[in-house]
């Protein structure tokens, strides 16, 4: 490790790093970590991806739910009642009827039946016992997304590996502006989507020239991007990363040291997103979170 960290300073010297801007920010380093602990913060919360313990699609009319195999979606038996109830699925509509002592709440409080989608804002979340779900919606398609506050995956989470930070990883980017161009998106399960690209960040590594789109608005960029270290040093269906909108003269930092794992790393039940063949990079970028898993 001592003799990669060596030959990335001697090739920054050379200027390696052709889009790399000096900087003597000491802090730097500081401020990654601190980011890097807000990221773990993050995953172990109630709304973080390590206690996912499910994702059933529903079918039109009646689906029950709960811990016996009689149910047409099955919860965690040690975490759930026989019989929860019903989520019924009528044109895009969906609301619950719960059983009777079953115990389900909405914000803490105990309801008998309630309208779960569509919503405004954030998902309208149901609690039995140490489990907790909502609707998600893909494409025409709905599901239950179960948590469970026990999740075996929340207590055997053990931190993410990562890369030396390294300044040098810190490249700025020309934001070249592409309106109405759409990213046609195909998530981990196969289903299709388009989201709009504002733009494409152009920059370069060891004189090389390389392109990324992301999504997101010209206030904030969003990118789902693959490299060279990819099913190696890092997860193989790629990693995100978030970056600032670009400034008045169009430019703009893409810190790949904040480069992150999709939530498929860490659960089965997450849709994630995969990278598009143009942000396919042709370069191993040793820098961010590793690999921690292959869900």
């Amino acid at each position: 490790m001592k003799k990669i960290l060596l030959a990335a300073s001697t090739l920054l010297s050379l200027g390696f790093f052709s889009s790399f801007v000096e900087t003597n920010d000491n802090n730097y380093e500081a401020e990654v970590k601190q980011w890097q602990q807000k990221r773990i913060e993050g995953l172990k919360r109630e709304d973080g991806w390590l206690n996912l313990a499910g994702l059933f699609w529903l079918k039109e009319g009646e689906n029950t739910i709960g811990g016996s195999d009689k149910n047409a979606i099955n919860f965690p038996k040690e975490h759930s009642a026989d019989f929860v109830g019903k989520v019924i699925l009528k044109e895009g509509k969906i609301s619950f009827v719960a059983a009777k002592g079953a115990k389900v709440t909405l914000d803490n409080q105990e309801v008998n039946n309630a309208e779960v989608f569509p919503y405004q804002g954030k998902p309208i979340v149901l609690a039995h016992q140490s489990l907790r779900w909502f609707i998600i919606q893909r494409g025409d398609k709905y599901a239950i997304r179960l948590r469970d506050l026990e999740s075996p995956f929340l207590k055997s989470f053990a931190g993410i590996p990562t890369f030396p930070i390294d300044p040098a990883w810190r490249v700025k980017a020309k934001f070249v502006p592409t309106e109405g161009r759409k990213l046609k998106i195909i998530d981990i399960t196969g289903r299709t989507y388009e989201q709009d690209s504002p733009g494409k960040l152009i920059f370069s590594v060891n004189n090389k020239e390389y392109t990324l789109e992301p999504t997101g608005t010209l206030k904030h960029l969003s990118l789902v991007f693959g490299d060279l270290s990819n099913k190696h040093e890092t997860y193989g269906a790629g990693r995100f990363l978030e970056v600032d909108g670009p400034d008045a003269e169009g430019y703009t930092y893409i810190d790949f040291n904040k480069s992150y794992n999709p939530p498929c790393a860490f659960t089965p039940f997450a849709t994630c997103p995969l990278p598009t063949k143009e942000n396919k990079l042709e370069v191993a970028i040793l820098a961010g979170e590793k690999r921690v898993g292959e869900h």
